[in-house]
Parts: C-alpha cells; sequence; structure tokens
C-alpha cells in the first residue's frame, strides 16, 4: 500500500540521488506526487500537443463543391437627355426609380399659367447607378443631395456623410456628383465642376472608383505628384473649364498638394468639394483646414466613419466647415453644447448636471443627421507565462503617479507599451527579459527551458493561441479570407512566422511599403483566384481607406488608444461590394490594460453615439477616475469590461433576457449579446476555438443583416 512506503534518509539515498542526477532517471515513488512544483517556471501547455492538434485540423483542407464561376460584366450604357420637350432626364415612374427631387402638384389653372419652358423637372438618380445602391444607400444620396442643394437647412449646402466604414460612401458620393453634374429641378446642369479632396494613397482608388461606376462617360482628372509648373498647368486648365458638358469635370486630388497649390484653385468657383478621411480637419487652425476652408464653393461634403475622435470641438471644427455658423462660434459652442455636454455623460454627474447636459444635447441633435454601426468584442485569459510575467511586471516598474486627466507622462508611456505587447505575446518582450529592464529583472527565468524567439510559440499566448485555433478552422472549413490587423509591426513578425509554420500563403502591408505597390497587392488579394489566404495590415500604415473585399473575415489583434484608428481599420472588409457574411474579431486581454483602454474608447464612443446617433439611452457607466486604473491585473474575472456596465441582463455572468428589440452592433455595449459560453455564438469557427483561451464575447449583427440585406 502506498501508505507502508517508507524511503529512510541514508548513505545509500545519497548515492541513489547522485545516480538519478548523472543519469537523468527518476526514482521517486510511483504512489506518491510532489506537493509543490518543483520549479519556479509557470506551466505552460505541451507544444507538441497544441502542433498536433493544429495539424488535425489542417489535415482535411477544404474543397469548393462547386466552381464560383462570375462570367465578365456587360457595361450599360449611362442615360443621356432626351431630345424634345423639357422633362427630367430619367423617368421618375420607372419601378425601382431614385427620386431626389419632385416638382409641386398644379392645378389645371396652374398649368395653363405656367411658362413650360421654365417649369421645374424631376430630377432622377441615373438607373445604372440607382439599381446597383443598397436601401440604406438610397437614402444616404437623398439626404447629401438634399443638403447641398439647401433643401434641408435653408442657407446651408453642407453636410458629413458619417455612415460607418464599408457602407458605400464612395459610391453615394459619386452618384451625388454625377446627378449633380447632369441635372436639376431647373433642367440643366446643377454644377459644373466637382473637386475630390483625400489623402494621397485613395486618390488612385477614387479614380478607380469612378471609372468603375460611371464607365468611362467622364475623365476625372487625378493628381498627386509632379513639378510644381506642371500641376499649377494642369489646375488652370481645369478651373478654366466652362459650359455644360466640361471634359474633366471631377478633379482629384491630395490633401498635401492641394494645400501647396491652393491659390491657383482660389482663382474661380467650383461646383462642390468632397473631403475624405474628413476628420483630417478637426483643427479649424492648421494649413490645411484654411486653404479647403477659402475654397470658393457653398457645397461640401465631408465623409468621415468617426466624426468625434476625441472631443466636441473638434467636431464643431467639421461642422462649422460644411456649414459655417450653424452651430456659432467656436466660443459659444463650447460654452453652450461642449461643457455642459460632457458634464452630463460623468458618471459622477449631479442629477442637475446631468438633466442640463441632456437638454443641451436634444438641442444640438435637433440640428444633426448621421448614421452609425460597429462590430464583434472577444476577451481571452492570459497563459500562465503571461500572468506571472504581468504580475512580476507591476511589482518592480511602478510608474511615477498614475496617469492624469487625458494626460500621459513620459515612463507612463514606456510602462503601457510594455503591457500592451506582453499582452500580444511574451516573445514581444523577451529582449527586455534578457537585458533586465525596469520591470522585466529576473524575469527570463519564468520561460520554458530552451525558449528560443525564432518560432512563434503560439501556445504561450492567449490571444495567440485562439488564432491559431481561428486561422486553422477557417482554412480547413471555408473559402474564406482573413485580414490581421496589429498596432505593432513585431507582432506583424510572429503572424508571419506563424503563417510558415503552417504554411498558409499571406501578403504583409505596412509603412515600408510604397503607394503604388500598396495598389497592386490590393487587387491581387481581392482577385477570387488569388491563392493568398492572409492580409497582414498594419494599423499605423495608412490602411484607412482600403478596399479589401477578397476577404471577409478580421481579427484586430490589439486596441489603439483612439476608437477611430480602430474602428476604420476594422471596416477594411466590410465594404461596399462584399458578397460574404463577415466576421470581424476583436481581440482583448481580459482583466489587463487592454480591456482599460478598451473602456476608454467606449467613454469617447459613448459620447459619439450620443451625438451621432441620437441615443438618449447610452448608460453612464464609466467615470473619469476609473479610466485611470491602468496598472492593475484582475486574475478573477471573465471580462472587466462587462462586470464594469453593471449588466441587468445576465446573472451570475450568463445572460437571461436577450438585447433590447431594435439594437444593433451600433448599440451601447451593454445592449449587445453576452456570452460566457459557446452557447449562443452563429460562428462555428468561434465555437471550435473558444475553449482555448476564450473567456467571454459581446457580439451584435449589424443593421444591414436585420434589414435583411446580403
Amino acid at each position: 500500500r502506498a501508505t507502508d512506503v517508507r524511503v529512510p534518509f541514508s548513505g545509500h539515498h545519497e548515492q541513489k540521488a547522485a545516480a538519478e542526477a548523472e543519469t537523468g532517471e527518476c526514482y521517486r515513488s510511483p504512489f506518491r506526487k510532489p506537493l509543490a512544483p518543483l520549479t519556479n517556471r509557470p506551466h505552460c501547455l505541451d507544444s507538441s500537443q497544441h502542433e498536433a492538434f493544429i495539424r488535425s485540423i489542417l489535415s482535411k483542407p477544404f474543397k469548393v463543391p462547386i466552381p464560383n464561376y462570375k462570367g465578365p460584366l456587360g457595361l450599360r450604357s449611362l442615360g443621356v437627355k432626351r431630345a424634345g420637350v423639357r422633362g427630367p432626364l430619367h423617368d421618375p415612374f420607372e419601378e425601382g426609380a431614385l427620386v431626389l427631387y419632385e416638382p409641386p402638384v398644379l392645378s389645371a389653372h396652374d398649368q395653363l399659367k405656367i411658362d413650360k419652358d421654365k417649369a421645374p423637372v424631376h430630377v432622377v438618380v441615373d438607373p445604372v447607378l440607382s439599381r446597383v445602391l443598397r436601401p440604406h444607400q438610397r437614402e444616404g444620396v437623398k439626404f447629401l443631395w438634399d443638403c447641398v442643394t439647401s433643401r434641408r437647412i435653408p442657407g446651408s449646402h453642407g453636410c458629413i456623410m458619417a455612415d460607418e466604414m464599408g457602407l458605400g460612401k464612395t459610391l453615394q458620393c459619386i452618384t451625388l456628383m454625377w446627378t449633380l453634374l447632369r441635372q436639376s429641378p431647373d433642367c440643366k446642369p446643377e454644377i459644373e465642376k466637382a473637386v475630390v479632396v483625400s489623402p494621397s494613397s485613395l486618390v488612385r482608388n477614387w479614380y478607380n472608383e469612378v471609372e468603375k461606376w460611371l464607365g468611362g462617360r467622364i475623365q476625372p482628372l487625378a493628381i498627386d505628384g509632379g513639378s510644381k509648373e506642371e500641376i499649377d498647368r494642369k489646375l488652370a486648365g481645369f478651373m478654366n473649364q466652362h459650359g455644360r458638358r466640361v471634359p474633366s469635370p471631377i478633379l482629384i486630388i491630395s490633401y498635401e498638394t492641394f494645400r501647396l497649390h491652393a491659390e491657383v484653385l482660389q482663382k474661380g468657383t467650383v461646383g462642390l468639394v468632397i473631403c475624405d478621411e474628413g476628420h483630417r480637419l478637426k483643427n479649424s487652425e492648421n494649413q490645411t483646414y484654411q486653404a479647403l476652408n477659402s475654397l470658393n464653393t457653398p457645397r461640401r461634403v465631408l465623409i468621415s466613419g468617426t466624426p468625434i475622435q476625441n472631443d466636441l470641438l473638434e467636431y464643431f471644427s467639421l461642422v462649422h466647415f460644411v456649414n459655417s455658423g450653424i452651430l456659432g462660434t467656436a466660443q459659444e459652442f463650447k460654452r453652450h453644447f461642449e461643457m455642459p455636454i460632457l458634464k452630463g455623460r460623468d458618471a459622477d454627474a449631479s442629477e442637475a448636471e446631468r438633466h442640463k447636459g441632456e437638454e443641451r444635447l436634444k438641442e444640438l441633435i435637433t440640428l444633426l443627421y448621421f448614421q452609425i454601426t460597429d462590430v464583434l468584442l472577444l476577451c481571452f485569459r492570459l497563459t500562465p507565462l503571461q500572468t506571472e510575467l504581468y504580475k512580476n511586471f507591476l511589482k518592480q516598474a511602478k510608474p511615477v503617479e498614475e496617469l492624469k486627466e487625458g494626460k500621459i507622462s513620459v515612463s507612463s508611456l514606456s510602462s503601457i507599451t510594455s503591457l500592451k505587447k506582453l499582452c500580444n505575446h511574451p516573445a514581444l518582450i523577451y529582449d527586455k527579459c534578457v537585458e533586465e529592464e525596469e520591470g522585466f529583472i529576473g524575469a527570463l527565468g519564468l520561460f520554458p527551458s530552451g525558449y528560443s524567439t525564432k518560432s512563434v510559440e503560439p501556445q504561450l499566448s492567449g490571444k495567440m493561441l485562439v488564432l491559431d485555433y481561428i486561422l486553422a478552422v477557417t482554412k480547413s472549413t471555408s473559402n474564406d479570407k482573413v485580414v490581421l490587423v496589429s498596432n505593432y509591426t513585431q507582432t506583424l513578425d510572429l503572424f508571419e512566422k506563424l503563417c510558415r509554420s503552417r504554411r498558409y500563403l499571406y501578403v504583409r502591408l505596412d509603412g515600408t511599403m510604397s503607394i503604388k505597390k500598396r495598389a497592386k497587392i490590393v487587387e491581387r488579394f481581392n482577385s477570387p483566384s488569388s491563392p493568398e489566404f492572409i492580409f497582414m495590415l498594419s494599423s499605423k500604415a495608412g490602411g484607412c481607406g482600403l478596399n479589401l473585399i477578397g476577404a471577409n473575415r478580421l481579427v484586430m489583434f490589439d486596441p489603439d488608444w483612439n476608437p477611430a484608428n480602430d474602428e476604420q481599420a476594422m471596416a477594411r472588409v466590410w465594404r461596399d461590394g462584399q458578397k460574404k457574411m463577415c466576421y470581424i474579431y476583436r481581440l482583448l486581454s481580459t482583466g489587463t490594460i487592454e480591456e482599460k483602454i478598451f473602456q476608454r474608447q467606449t467613454h469617447k464612443k459613448a459620447l459619439s453615439s450620443c451625438v451621432v446617433d441620437e441615443e438618449q439611452d447610452v448608460e453612464r457607466h464609466f467615470s473619469l477616475g476609473e479610466l485611470k486604473e491602468l496598472f492593475t491585473l484582475n486574475e478573477t474575472t471573465t471580462s472587466d469590461t462587462h462586470d464594469k456596465i453593471k449588466c441587468r441582463r445576465c446573472v451570475n455572468g450568463h445572460q437571461v433576457r436577450p438585447p433590447p428589440a431594435g439594437s444593433d452592433c451600433t448599440s451601447d455595449l451593454s445592449q449587445w449579446q453576452h456570452c460566457a459560453d459557446r452557447r449562443g455564438l452563429q460562428d462555428p469557427v468561434l465555437r471550435a476555438a473558444w475553449e482555448a483561451a476564450v473567456t467571454f464575447t459581446f457580439h451584435h449583427h449589424s443593421h444591414e443583416e436585420q434589414r435583411g440585406i446580403p
């Protein structure tokens, strides 16, 4: 019996122990287990078991049962005005016609009196374009046209197109330009010329989109480089065009080139200016803002997926650009709107401050109109190695003082970056451990013996472990493609190692790639015949505006302080032209600094939702003080974010009531689906990967799916 075993401590025993050390064999009792670990290293998953499991998933590659043939698309001619009596350019009574303006109904007596050569006519979007517009895009085009023709707000001719990324803002703006260039209620073009100003990386994309949708009916002029004399000559030629049929009525130019050559464009008039990625104009004091603001045009459209990034005053600058004076001066706006609304949104606000904030918010909402949507959030537990490294760091690298209101000290910033990288994978801070930098003294001994950064070792990171599962299951069960996004090029390096070890074909885009090469690899990746499975993207590399509809799954591996950066990066796959159901995975390490960063984003997003979506009941869950608690680790929670929202629909962490009717992924996070286990998840890939390290999931469908739009 085990209780009868006796091992006396003697010289014989000492000889036995020495023999064990020499031979490596163990003569410990087979009946007893040690009461404590025999090593200080944290327990890590067996890499051989993990590798074997991934290989078993990938051993049966997915095969498409039916070839997905796409035949050539025939070009449809765009409409030309019919000869004869004065009338609309297109039939307003045709089935599916998108009518932007309808003349007032006249009595028989008034019809006899009216001058037939001056009677207003219908304005109808060209059927070739209206047939491809989705319902929300048709609403958007009507909204744009009403705004720029001063029919929505008399005396104002501008608007902000703040729809969520990927819902076809470019197509809506092209439809607007084509309509204004060809027709009006007066039976003549509303404008002669239009200017599109965009980031340099998107100039060619705009040119291609105009060609795609207008089929060569007009020839846009795209400028993004060249000598000063050459650019000035082209711009002067553009401005000197006049008449009903201008040869090149659309100028596409980068912000930088516009600022440097604004003097030429300011000498004449332009019918319409469209500013893509318009949140660049959030500061009314910079040169680009002032150069664009002095352009002689009343019709101004600003495109931005994130109209509010940090504060309401920045938002004021955007509104002031498109509709000057509608919100008063900057000082008046700050005093009358910004300060009362921010005080009312604070969790520590008094009842009087909340009431005043809501009243001012209602007043502001009456002046505005926007649309928005969002995605899916996953929480992952740290591995034992990550946990020990994290706790070790918090004991050693104490920030000089807590984060102050909205400010980050240099020492705190360094600590934040280290913790964020540790959440991604211990390999990203391994060199710091070797050098024994502050926070990592003695940490090298926590790594498994024989550890090397040459291999990716996904089992050492909760997020990387689940990512490995997601990619393997996706590859073996579908023909879907995946976009991987991270803030750090070091993480992209890990992605590359993982892809090489799994033999996944991939492409990578970061700040080192030229704009021309970017366009080529994006076009190749989006091709159905392209063999690449993964597209790696640095969120800092100007990825905004890239159309990656070749993929329908996107993994946002780490959060950014600015919610605008994350939202735009996450929207690469969910764009107009996407034919598949999209899955967007946003990854956070449970109880860590990543959840705190996300909570800070949520505070900003809640402010944005109030103004943008007219959401009167966004819950005031987070105080500013709570958002400073960055340097803590909560090891007992499945989701610190879920704890913070004080959910009333969950009991013991499990959802017992569904989200409110009419809610979607644009709603406050408390109104999403909450899952503490795989039950309720519709995505088979996530269900298969759940047990690896997932602790909690927030998810909700977009408004498009709820409207029944594919």
